[in-house]
């Protein structure tokens, strides 16, 4: 299982963990006892009940079986794979390509109605121009040595973009000033995008922002998240891509998305700024 500092990610690890050690102690067994059951040494069961180590399915089945309690089994396991699920390093979610990466997303925003994106990084894939997302997702592919199926993963992006066009759904886009100026793909490509900023922004289903760069701003950069509804926040990491379900973390992400479109300036002071980076790569 892929480590990561997410609160949410140990949080969860820590659940299961404690529940495993329930199920010991409710069979009367020691630690040492259990891990001659099982076959293992004693320090792996205390390194799973302390959420050092995380167990493998094998491992549940095992420590459910000598416990008594195979009945516990199947939905132990199925929280282990939702703490798999929590974050999964890039090499791990793209291993069969990009495509296959940018399909298996789509029905996460086919079923979303409110969406909030935040981005210090770059344009978000949502608004992002053809010509945009190939220079994007062609330095990824080389960067990571990644199987070359870059026109087929562009064209799964841009097939995601109809939603913004669909009735009874809001999106709101925040991004820094310096994405407006960043040299994603060179000159024409960025003029194109940063035309197309202005374009999308005035479609009736969608808001986009820009915080402008400035010395004494109340709320720093962030990493780039994704809101979906009030159910998920997605973050994408230097390392990977972490999905948070818990409550109180996406509600963290939401009150800092509103903090931001605070110093975020839109509609004529948004077109200006987009204008002058135009200007700057022009």
């Amino acid at each position: 299982m892929a480590t990561s500092s997410s609160s949410s990610v140990q949080q969860a690890r820590q659940i299961l963990a404690d529940r495993l050690g329930e199920i010991r102690r409710e069979a009367g067994l020691t630690g040492r006892e259990l891990a001659l059951r099982c076959g293992w040494h004693a320090s792996k069961t205390s390194r799973i009940e302390n959420a050092r180590t995380p167990p493998s399915a094998d491992d549940i089945r095992a420590w459910c079986r000598a416990c008594g309690a195979d009945g516990e089994a199947e939905d132990l396991t199925a929280s282990l794979r939702a703490v798999e699920g929590m974050f999964v390093e890039w090499r791990r979610m793209e291993r069969a390509g990009l495509r296959q990466a940018q399909e298996a997303r789509l029905p996460l925003y086919e079923r979303t109605r409110r969406f909030r994106s935040y981005s210090a990084w770059l344009v978000p894939g949502l608004i992002q121009t053809y010509a945009y997302t190939t220079a994007v997702l062609q330095a990824i592919q080389q960067r990571r040595g990644l199987v070359d199926d870059v026109s087929d993963a562009v064209a799964a992006r841009m097939d995601r973009q109809r939603v913004l066009y669909e009735s009874g759904r809001s999106f709101a886009f925040l991004v820094e000033e310096s994405v407006l100026r960043s040299g994603v793909g060179g000159r024409d490509v960025m003029i194109g995008q940063l035309a197309h900023l202005i374009t999308v922004g005035s479609l009736p289903t969608v808001s986009v922002g820009v915080v402008p760069m400035r010395a004494d701003r109340a709320r720093w950069p962030v990493e780039g998240f994704w809101i979906y509804d009030a159910a998920q926040v997605n973050v994408e990491l230097v390392s990977g891509y972490l999905t948070l379900t818990q409550p109180r973390e996406v509600a963290m992400y939401a009150d800092t998305f509103a903090e931001l479109a605070e110093l975020a300036v839109y509609g004529a002071a948004a077109r200006a700024l987009i204008t002058s980076a135009m200007d700057s790569h022009g």
